[in-house]
C-alpha cells in the first residue's frame, strides 16, 4: 500500500487524534494493557502540541485521499525523537508505518543529525521488529512508573523551579551523562514552568525537565534522582519511565508505593553513549 507523505497541518490535528488514540487503544487491548491515552481528548490534544510546537516535525500518510496515520519528530536538540507514530487499525500491516519511518530517518540523515532514538511498548512485538529491520539498536528497557505523587522534601537535596540562568549547568550535567544535552527542550520546559534542579551542598547535582512521560531527567546519583521524584508536585502524562537495570532506583519507587504499568524499550540509531550517571528518560527519548 503506497501513501502519500505530506506535512502534518493544524487542520489535521482533530483527525490524527482520533487515529491516534483507536490504533493505541487497539494495540493495549490486543495485549491486555491499559490505554496509553486515556481519552480521545488527551490523545487530540498531544498530537495539537506536537504540530503547533516549534521544533517539532510532523508528517501524515495519506492513502485514497484520506488520512491514514501520522508520526511527528522532536527536533528540539541535537539527538531527535521519534513518536508517537500512529496508523489506522483498518489500514495497518500494509507499509504505512514504515513509509512514515523511512521518511523520519532520511530526514535525519538529509540534515546530518548525529542520532535519533524512541521508546517502544515492549509488548509490541511487531513495532519492536519493524524498528530493528530499519536499523534501531536495544539500549534499554524501561519500566513505566505510576502512582500518587509524593511531595515530599529529601534532608540534604533543594528541589527548586529551574530558570534560564541553570541552563548551562543543566546541559553540561546531561553532557557528561549521555554524550549530548537536551538544551531545546529543557529551555521549553523552564518556560512552560514544568523543570526542576535539585541542590546539594549548593551546588546542581541534578535536573528535570518534569517527572512524566514527556519529561527527562539526569542526575549525579540516585540520591538526587529520588529528591527529584519525590518533590514532583505531578507524574505528568501516563507515568514516568525508569531504566529497569537501574534496581536501586526501581526498587525504591516501590517501596514508596510506586507501581508498574507496563515495560518499554528504548531504541537508537546513531550516536549513543552508555549513560555515566542516573536518569529518566522520556517517551521520546
Amino acid at each position: 500500500m503506497q501513501a502519500l507523505i505530506r506535512s502534518a497541518t493544524r487542520e489535521d490535528a482533530d483527525v490524527c487524534g482520533e487515529i491516534c488514540y483507536r490504533a493505541f487503544c487497539a494495540i493495549s487491548d490486543q495485549h491486555n494493557f491499559p490505554h496509553e491515552f486515556p481519552t480521545l481528548e488527551v490523545a487530540r490534544s498531544v498530537v495539537t502540541t506536537m504540530i503547533t510546537t516549534r521544533g517539532f516535525y510532523g508528517i501524515v500518510a495519506e492513502v485514497d485521499g484520506r488520512i491514514a496515520g501520522s508520526n511527528f519528530m522532536d527536533e528540539r536538540s541535537s539527538i531527535a525523537g521519534i513518536g508517537p507514530i500512529s496508523v489506522d487499525p483498518e489500514v495497518q500491516n500494509h507499509a504505512v508505518g514504515r513509509q512514515m519511518m523511512t521518511h523520519m530517518l532520511d530526514r535525519v540523515s538529509a540534515h546530518g543529525g548525529p542520532g535519533v532514538r524512541l521508546v517502544q511498548s515492549a509488548y509490541h512485538n511487531r513495532s519492536l521488529s519493524l524498528y530493528a529491520k530499519l536499523g534501531f539498536e536495544i539500549r534499554e528497557p524501561l519500566s513505566v512508573i505510576i502512582g500518587t505523587p509524593l511531595k515530599v522534601s529529601t534532608p540534604g537535596y533543594t528541589v527548586r523551579r529551574a530558570a534560564e540562568t541553570d541552563l548551562k549547568t543543566c546541559n553540561e550535567l546531561c553532557f557528561r551523562t549521555h554524550g549530548h544535552d537536551r538544551g531545546g527542550e529543557l529551555l521549553d520546559s523552564i518556560k512552560d514552568e514544568t523543570a526542576a534542579v535539585v541542590e546539594h551542598q549548593g551546588i546542581i547535582v541534578g535536573y528535570a525537565s518534569s517527572i512524566g512521560y514527556g519529561g527527562h531527567a539526569v542526575a549525579e546519583s540516585n540520591d538526587a534522582l529520588k529528591a527529584l521524584i519525590s518533590a514532583a508536585p505531578a507524574f505528568l502524562g501516563a507515568g514516568f519511565l525508569v531504566p529497569s537495570r537501574n534496581g536501586d532506583l526501581l526498587r525504591w519507587c516501590f517501596s514508596k508505593g510506586l507501581r508498574l504499568m507496563q515495560q518499554s524499550t528504548l531504541m537508537t540509531v546513531g550516536l549513543y553513549n552508555e549513560p555515566k550517571y542516573p536518569y529518566l528518560p522520556s517517551i521520546l527519548f
